[in-house]
């Protein structure tokens, strides 16, 4: 079946589960993006930079190519609806450039000597490479292959086709022995992605609380302790209205 055959599943199904959940509880759990980050990041502890970063457009780490590349992505991922606007609007390639352009993506809280030998998933991060070498590298092959099968560029490709792209990436049908694709993009991208979508604005993605908003999360956790108990199962009123930690500086 060709990727033009394929109906993609809905987009944004992660978002759309999230929502179903209740107000103040939804992103009360560390698991959301604790979890989801994986071993390779919880982004923001190490990103230690200036929150002005956050509110320029102008990349930090990734060349024109990568840019154009993630941008198209992040709109795929993160169409515009009803929810939220598209994923560019809401900063989330921001979010990226920013995570890879700081102490996370230089590899600052990784051991990084060696020996480089395969390893098992418990094992964690296991490469020479920094984690903003291993998402460029990745991004290369994806563009590479993309390239390949439908003779455009990523950022060239209809969205449709895009997403199907997308979904054969994630499935790992586009591994080989040079490089696993799926992992990467599992493993990697989609955590950033994440991230992204709900990190503190500051950070460059989840610009003005959009998918706070829409997941209804009031804002910092360490003001709702008490709402949390009071509210779980209920919308939270102080939901449509979140604080973020610039609100508070």
């Amino acid at each position: 079946m060709s990727l033009n055959d394929r109906e993609p599943p809905p987009r944004r199904l992660f978002l759309r589960q999230i929502g179903s959940a209740s107000g103040a509880a939804a992103l009360a759990t560390p698991a959301l993006l604790g979890g989801l980050a994986s071993p390779l990041a919880s982004a923001q502890d190490t990103a230690a930079r200036p929150a002005d970063n956050a509110h320029s457009t102008g990349y930090l780490s990734l060349g024109p190519q990568e840019a154009a590349c993630v941008e198209a992505i992040v709109n795929v991922m993160c169409p515009a609806d009803a929810m939220t606007p598209n994923g560019v609007d809401c900063g989330l390639h921001l979010y990226i450039d920013r995570q890879l352009a700081g102490g996370w993506g230089r590899g600052d809280q990784l051991y990084r000597q060696g020996p480089w030998r395969p390893g098992k998933p418990q094992h964690g991060y296991q490469s020479p490479l920094t984690p903003e070498q291993h998402f460029k590298a990745g991004l290369a092959v994806l563009c590479s292959e993309a390239q390949q099968r439908t003779g455009k560029a990523i950022e060239q490709l209809e969205a449709g086709l895009l997403d199907a792209l997308l979904q054969e990436v994630a499935a790992g049908r586009m591994d080989d022995e040079r490089y696993a694709l799926g992992a990467w993009f599992n493993d990697l991208f989609y955590p950033l992605f994440v991230q992204a979508c709900f990190a503190d604005p500051m950070y460059g993605g989840n610009r003005d609380k959009a998918f706070w908003r829409a997941v209804g999360f009031p804002g910092l956790p360490a003001f709702h302790g008490r709402n949390v108990v009071q509210h779980r199962g209920l919308p939270f009123p102080g939901a449509a209205k979140p604080q973020s930690i610039e609100d508070f500086s």
